[in-house]
Protein backbone atom coordinates (compact mmCIF):
# COMPACT_ATOMS: atom_id res chain seq x y z
CA UNK A 1 0.00 0.00 0.00
CA UNK A 2 1.15 3.38 -0.74
CA UNK A 3 1.00 6.31 0.74
CA UNK A 4 -0.31 9.64 -0.14
CA UNK A 5 1.52 12.68 0.42
CA UNK A 6 0.80 16.38 -0.13
CA UNK A 7 3.49 18.82 -0.31
CA UNK A 8 3.92 22.27 1.72
CA UNK A 9 6.24 24.84 1.34
CA UNK A 10 7.84 26.02 4.45
CA UNK A 11 9.65 28.68 5.57
CA UNK A 12 12.13 28.73 8.37
CA UNK A 13 14.55 30.85 9.62
CA UNK A 14 18.18 30.32 8.53
CA UNK A 15 19.14 29.49 11.93
CA UNK A 16 16.33 26.99 12.74
CA UNK A 17 17.08 25.04 9.08
CA UNK A 18 21.09 24.86 9.70
CA UNK A 19 20.35 23.59 13.16
CA UNK A 20 17.77 21.16 11.59
CA UNK A 21 20.11 20.21 8.64
CA UNK A 22 23.06 19.35 11.40
CA UNK A 23 20.48 17.28 13.12
CA UNK A 24 19.08 15.33 10.37
CA UNK A 25 22.69 14.59 8.52
CA UNK A 26 23.95 13.13 12.34
CA UNK A 27 20.89 11.40 12.42
CA UNK A 28 21.43 9.65 8.48
CA UNK A 29 18.14 11.12 7.68
CA UNK A 30 17.08 13.98 5.46
CA UNK A 31 15.46 17.42 6.47
CA UNK A 32 12.32 16.54 5.02
CA UNK A 33 12.37 13.14 6.85
CA UNK A 34 13.66 14.73 10.20
CA UNK A 35 10.44 17.02 9.79
CA UNK A 36 7.57 14.76 9.23
CA UNK A 37 9.25 12.53 11.90
CA UNK A 38 9.42 15.55 14.09
CA UNK A 39 5.59 16.81 13.56
CA UNK A 40 4.28 13.35 14.07
CA UNK A 41 5.77 13.46 17.28
CA UNK A 42 4.02 16.71 17.76
CA UNK A 43 0.25 15.33 16.57
CA UNK A 44 1.06 12.15 18.78
CA UNK A 45 1.71 14.02 21.38
CA UNK A 46 -1.44 16.57 21.02
CA UNK A 47 -3.45 13.80 20.35
CA UNK A 48 -3.10 11.58 23.40
CA UNK A 49 -3.14 14.73 25.77
CA UNK A 50 -6.83 14.84 24.29
CA UNK A 51 -7.24 11.42 24.74
CA UNK A 52 -6.28 11.57 28.55
CA UNK A 53 -8.85 15.08 29.18
CA UNK A 54 -11.90 12.97 27.17
CA UNK A 55 -10.94 10.26 29.80
CA UNK A 56 -10.77 11.98 32.64
CA UNK A 57 -14.26 14.15 32.13
CA UNK A 58 -15.50 10.14 32.26
CA UNK A 59 -13.65 9.49 35.58
CA UNK A 60 -15.80 8.11 38.40
CA UNK A 61 -13.70 9.66 41.27
CA UNK A 62 -15.96 7.74 43.73
CA UNK A 63 -15.55 4.56 42.31
CA UNK A 64 -11.74 5.47 42.08
CA UNK A 65 -11.66 5.71 45.90
CA UNK A 66 -13.65 3.00 46.31
CA UNK A 67 -10.90 1.01 44.84
CA UNK A 68 -8.15 2.43 46.48
CA UNK A 69 -9.69 2.18 49.80
CA UNK A 70 -11.14 -1.52 49.81
CA UNK A 71 -9.01 -3.77 52.72
CA UNK A 72 -6.13 -5.66 51.51
CA UNK A 73 -3.73 -4.15 49.37
CA UNK A 74 -0.31 -1.70 50.27
CA UNK A 75 -0.17 1.88 51.19
CA UNK A 76 0.34 4.17 48.38
CA UNK A 77 4.28 4.72 48.66
CA UNK A 78 5.58 8.23 48.82
CA UNK A 79 5.02 10.86 46.18
CA UNK A 80 2.14 8.51 45.20
CA UNK A 81 -0.51 9.93 47.89
CA UNK A 82 -3.63 12.30 46.70
CA UNK A 83 -3.66 15.72 47.42
CA UNK A 84 -5.85 17.18 50.16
Amino acid sequence: MMTRTGTYPLRLPLSLKAAIAKISEQDGTSINQFLVVAAAEKVAAMQTEAFFAERQATADTEAFLRILDREGGEPPRPGDELPE
